[in-house]
């Protein structure tokens, strides 16, 4: 039997609850490719998984939901790919290990010259931004957005996605001073550092208020984001970085402003409607090809230091994508 390094969780905590470990390799299964792991994508939601088991269904858990590398297995009754192929894939879980395993509907072949390093970054951010402004957001040319974790992977492209359907303007939050040169650079207008954007967005926008917000924080961000809003504006929530008690409204927080609060899970759209996230993903891809967007990668690590850039991402100290390197594309 073959073996593999992976990191795994045995016990939700911190960073330090994931370590290596050598594992029998996965064999695909009817429907299901075995992908020889190049790189893998760094996620908040792997973070979380590992921390209290967010939209985890069992322990033992090896995180990591999108991967890059090349096809090594087929299971029965799979087509359309070679041995070889070089593919990335979105997976429920098992990134993080030099063998993935994949459902065919999640698995994309990539054009030949794909830098496997960015292609490992694409499918959990870029169909998660476009969905955010397109699907859910439905931003209208010459409306504003307002993008909380501004110049983490997300924020990175929703702003790219905003300016490509014609946002009037894109105002950003990060959590620290030092992001804010990068924020801007990734083409907000203006960027608030913490609470700023409280009384940031008001002047910025003569009391109107914003059109669209997308929000992974939660909690009391999301609740602050409800008075900043403009007429028919909508908040898209889609996520609880901050950990902090779900926040209820009801139709009277709504009503006088004809205003809406609408929610995004991209895992839950894949394991319910696998087509639709499909074709959001290629949709995002395309669109990505011809506005140029960019997902800057700002470190790299190798596999077994998995748990330092969950660290980094915990304390919010970075920007762009983080990626793991777990084999030589």
């Amino acid at each position: 039997m073959r073996t593999m390094v992976t990191m795994v969780v045995e016990q939700y905590g911190g960073p330090e609850a994931m370590v290596a470990a050598e594992r029998p390799e996965p064999e695909p299964a009817a429907g299901q490719i075995a992908i020889q792991v190049a790189y893998a994508g760094v996620n908040y939601a792997d973070v979380m998984a590992r921390r209290d088991g967010y939209q985890v269904s069992a322990l033992p858990l090896v995180p990591g939901l999108e991967v890059s590398g090349t096809v090594r297995a087929l299971g029965p009754g799979v087509g359309g790919f070679q041995v070889g192929q070089e593919v990335a894939a979105f997976i429920p879980s098992g990134g993080y290990a030099e063998v993935a395993l994949a459902d065919l509907h999640c698995v994309y072949a990539l054009p030949d010259g794909t830098d496997l390093r960015e292609a490992a970054t694409w499918l959990a951010v870029l169909p998660s931004a476009y969905a955010l402004i397109h699907e859910v957001g439905r931003l209208a040319a010459d409306e504003s957005v307002l993008i909380h974790s501004a110049a983490g992977g997300v924020g990175s492209a929703a702003v790219q996605f905003a300016r490509a359907a014609g946002a009037a303007a894109v105002y950003g939050v990060v959590s620290s001073g030092e992001k804010v040169a990068y924020a801007l650079k990734a083409g907000y207008d203006r960027v608030f550092v913490g609470e700023e954007y409280k009384a940031g967005i008001p002047e910025a926008t003569a009391g109107r208020g914003v059109d669209l917000i997308l929000d992974p924080v939660g909690g009391d961000t999301l609740r602050a984001n409800l008075g900043l809003l403009a007429r028919f504006g909508r908040v898209v929530s889609y996520g609880n970085a901050g950990a902090q008690e779900l926040w209820q409204l009801g139709p009277g927080d709504l009503y006088p402003r004809s205003q809406g609060v609408f929610g995004f899970s991209l895992r839950t759209l894949g394991r319910e409607d696998p087509a639709r996230l499909r074709r959001i993903t290629e949709q995002a891809l395309q669109l990505a090809a011809k506005a140029g967007v960019k997902l800057p990668i700002t470190a790299e690590f190798p596999l077994t230091e998995a748990a330092e850039a969950h660290r980094l991402l915990e304390a919010r100290s970075t920007t762009g994508k983080l990626v793991l390197r777990i084999a030589e594309g």
